[in-house]
């Protein structure tokens, strides 16, 4: 989480070129940036994001996912 409470969450994924479609999406303002993804492939990605915004959100205070399970 950066010193404005912004959370950064990252989606990359590779296409069929062997280069990469890439996504970002600021939380909490569901603010995108989205490079080579299709509607429908976007509409399943912000789904996701505002399914589990609550917990990416309490992990990046947590210092990540790894060590909010302890792992």
């Amino acid at each position: 989480m950066y010193p404005d409470g912004k959370v950064k969450v990252y989606i990359e994924t590779p296409d069929e070129t062997g280069g990469f479609h890439d996504a970002i999406c600021w939380l909490p303002d569901y603010t995108w940036e989205v490079h080579g993804y299709s509607e429908s492939e976007m509409m399943y990605f912000k789904q996701l994001i505002r399914d589990n915004a609550h917990l990416i959100i309490e992990f990046s205070q947590e210092g990540g996912i790894l060590n909010a399970a302890n792992i």
